[in-house]
């Protein structure tokens, strides 16, 4: 599998000229993100091995396109790099479209079992040709309606797998609940029932979380929010090149301000990760998507502040972002995700000692 962006024919900051304005129904979204997969836009560079940045300014390039497009490509393109870093390549067929479902909320769980129903041995290794089944269900899975395979967590006992999944089979049935928001609707991220479908396992036990790219690819998901952000930025800078009084250009640069220092922050991330490929990059993500999610939280402030009720009503691109981009931002786990940094910065002596990316000293 070749991960580069070179050959694919497409511009890292603008990848489509024909992506300018967002999809408007799932059936159009699936239909993007096959002609982008056509075209090899999705062998992108793997996280930690010296291009990260080149791989989020790709996914910030779509963001800014449609956040809803980008929700799925980065789904895809997550599940492709999770398989190469288990060494399941193979399983990416030619032009496969692939959904990355790791949601464990309380109300949803799939399990793991043999063909007589009995737990499998928790040795049971990956890409043994024994069957496997699934029973359960499985919440918010993007692009549900639209991919040829998902690649999944289940649970085999007490311990998660991550399993592969051909979608279309019998035993798989793709509902449609569990997604009621307006914002970042066409990606249809609903409910899916396993009964009885067949899969591959992926890795060891505990093979999602406990990997070097868990945190990398948790990372870049702050590259789609800061793509996000740069659309409303934008929009509010064509206002501004036609005239605008006093107010307005305090808040262009104040969203000059947030969408610098938030670029400045991946930059730096990305940089930390290529250096240190195989170190746990968990403070390094928790910071970059605290602050990110905080810039671009910023951004849609000033923005409708700046621009008022009137691009809501009659801007079909910014009425779209302004309900995907904060649908978008609640991947993240609010004060949540601060706790944890906080926690991980009071078990060192020293906050600023430079072992990761920002810190407090200069």
């Amino acid at each position: 599998m070749n991960h580069s962006i070179k050959g694919s024919g497409m511009d890292p900051d603008r990848p489509d000229s024909e992506l300018s304005e967002p999809a408007e129904t799932a059936a159009e979204l699936n239909e993007r993100l096959s002609r982008l997969i056509s075209r090899n836009a999705d062998r992108l560079p793997l996280p930690g091995h010296g291009q990260t940045l080149a791989r989020w300014r790709v996914l910030a390039g779509i963001a800014e396109c449609d956040l809803a497009l980008v929700k799925l490509y980065e789904g895809h393109t997550d599940a492709l790099a999770i398989l190469a870093e288990h060494g399941a390549e193979s399983l990416a067929e030619h032009q496969s479209r692939w959904g990355m479902w790791a949601a464990e909320p309380p109300f949803a769980r799939v399990m793991v079992t043999a063909a007589d129903g009995k737990p499998l041995p928790i040795d049971q290794t990956a890409h043994s040709d024994d069957t496997l089944y699934l029973t359960g269900t499985k919440a918010w899975c993007s692009g549900a309606t639209g991919v040829s395979h998902a690649l999944l967590t289940a649970w085999q006992g007490e311990h998660q797998r991550l399993v592969a999944v051909e979608m279309d089979q019998p035993g798989i049935e793709v509902t449609d609940t569990g997604w009621a928001a307006i914002g970042m609707a066409p990606t249809a991220s609903v409910e899916v029932r396993f009964h009885g479908a067949q899969g591959r396992l992926v890795g060891p036990p505990g093979g999602y979380l406990e990997r070097p790219g868990f945190w990398q690819g948790g990372a870049g998901i702050a590259a789609c929010w800061l793509g996000g952000a740069r659309r409303l930025g934008r929009i509010l800078h064509d206002k501004a090149t036609r005239g605008g009084d006093a107010h307005l250009m305090a808040h262009l640069g104040a969203v000059d301000r947030a969408l610098d220092a938030g670029a400045a922050i991946l930059r730096q991330a990305a940089t930390w990760i290529d250096t240190h490929p195989h170190a746990n990059a968990r403070l390094v993500a928790t910071r970059t998507r605290t602050s990110i999610e905080h810039m671009a939280e910023d951004v849609i402030s000033h923005c409708s502040r700046a621009l008022g009720a009137g691009p809501f009503c009659r801007d079909p691109a910014f009425a779209r972002f302004m309900a995907d981009l904060p649908v978008y931002l609640r991947q993240s786990h609010a004060e949540r995700d601060l706790e944890s940094l906080g926690r991980a910065l009071a078990e060192q002596s020293d906050p600023g000692d430079g072992e990761t990316p920002g810190g407090w000293r200069l």
